[in-house]
């Protein structure tokens, strides 16, 4: 992709997110990186350097949120110190707008830097991208509806990663402001095989079929699920399974595959930053997740030709697409999933078409097709000053 000669007037943009493997993490860190490489400068300002993030790019920077410790309090006031720290980059960086993932604490201290800086004269407009957990899971906790709602209402401009999360914002927040829909988005670029320098005879030494999962390990995860499914299938067709990431649900993952037997056929690699790399391993990938607003591993493994083995959950459907790109089962049904899944390993034809498609699907969300939306909503938040 030729991001050069995509450069416009350029901006100086001020991006929030957490810092972690997750998701939203990795969509802003790869924004970000992208805007940079077009012209824009572009400012992190996070609590820790993104693991995808290279500082060394030209027009990238980072700005550490740090928390010094108070006696006063049990638990440090993150919001407090992002809001602060926020007003400064803005003031002595002179940034024009600021890009917030996820609502809280985001957004809310995004509102809080904004009021400050206004008193001095200065007015900065900013942006609220919603990605999953701060609405599906931490944002129906009721204490929390009416800061994430007047977080929400108080932002310039909304969007959201999916159709699905964008309703389910509007059934669960008292929100008035238009949500726009703008997909994640994967580099197709950086997601070519390469099967000469794949490694998949370390994992697979007499060609057994390689599944991949890639996420943070969390409950909402159901990795055990993904465990089961290997277990099920592996007993009539070789297998081997990797397991990308580190979480809460490690240890349980270790005992359960210990107890299905399944130990020596699964592989705990933890975390990865170039998951481009460990998914020209994959076959086929699985997402058994009980709720997710995009499924961002999931668009991964599709650019990479990989089909998708999925729960039919949130936003999930908007990229896999059910007997073209791979399958979609309910939630927690494993025995059907198993079952797809050996329908696609034993079908040299299916695999073959579902591999190709699952490309074609891909490349509808290239960056390329997504970062000009960003660009004309930024353009917009300029014009309400």
């Amino acid at each position: 992709m030729d991001f050069e000669k995509m450069a416009r007037s350029n901006m100086k943009i001020g991006i929030i997110c957490y810092p972690t493997f997750g998701g939203s993490g990795v969509i802003a860190t790869e924004l970000g990186t992208a805007l940079a490489k077009i012209g824009h400068e572009v400012h992190f300002i996070t609590s820790s350097q993104p693991v995808k993030l290279n500082v060394f790019e030209k027009n990238i920077f980072f700005h550490e949120v740090v928390l010094n410790p108070y006696p006063l309090f049990q638990h440090q006031p993150f919001e407090v110190a992002l809001t602060s720290k926020i007003v400064e980059v803005v003031k002595y960086e002179n940034l024009d707008l600021l890009h917030v993932h996820y609502a809280i604490p985001h957004a809310s201290a995004a509102y809080l830097a904004k009021q400050i800086l206004k008193k001095q004269g200065i007015h900065i407009p900013y942006m609220t991208t919603l990605h999953g957990t701060d609405i599906t899971l931490v944002g129906k906790e009721p204490e929390f509806e009416p800061t994430i709602s007047f977080a929400i209402n108080q932002s310039d401009i909304v969007t959201s990663v999916s159709r699905s999360l964008k309703e389910e914002t509007y059934r669960h927040f008292k929100v008035a402001k238009e949500i726009r829909v703008i997909p994640n988005f994967v580099c197709i670029s950086k997601f070519n095989k390469e099967q000469d320098k794949c490694k998949k005879d370390l994992f697979a030494p007499s060609g057994e079929k390689v599944l991949m999962h890639i996420s943070n390990f969390r409950k909402v995860k159901r990795i055990q699920d993904v465990i089961k499914i290997h277990s099920i299938v592996n007993a009539k067709i070789p297998t081997r399974l990797i397991l990308i990431g580190d979480g809460p649900e490690r240890s349980s993952m270790e005992r359960l595959a210990r107890e299905e037997g399944v130990e020596d056929s699964t592989y705990f690699l933890g975390k990865i930053k170039e998951t481009e790399k460990a998914l020209c391993l994959a076959d086929v990938y699985l997402m058994t997740s009980e709720t997710e607003s995009f499924g961002v591993s999931a668009l991964e493994a599709l650019a990479s030709g990989v089909p998708v083995i999925s729960s039919n959950t949130g936003g999930i459907p908007e990229v896999n697409t059910h007997n073209t790109t791979g399958f979609l089962s309910k939630v927690g049904d494993v025995e059907d999933m198993a079952k797809n899944l050996s329908n696609l390993l034993t079908d040299n034809e299916l695999y073959t078409k579902f591999s190709l498609n699952a490309l074609e699907k891909a490349k509808q969300f290239d960056i390329s097709n997504v970062l000009p939306i960003y660009e004309n909503l930024y353009d917009e938040l300029l014009s309400k000053l």
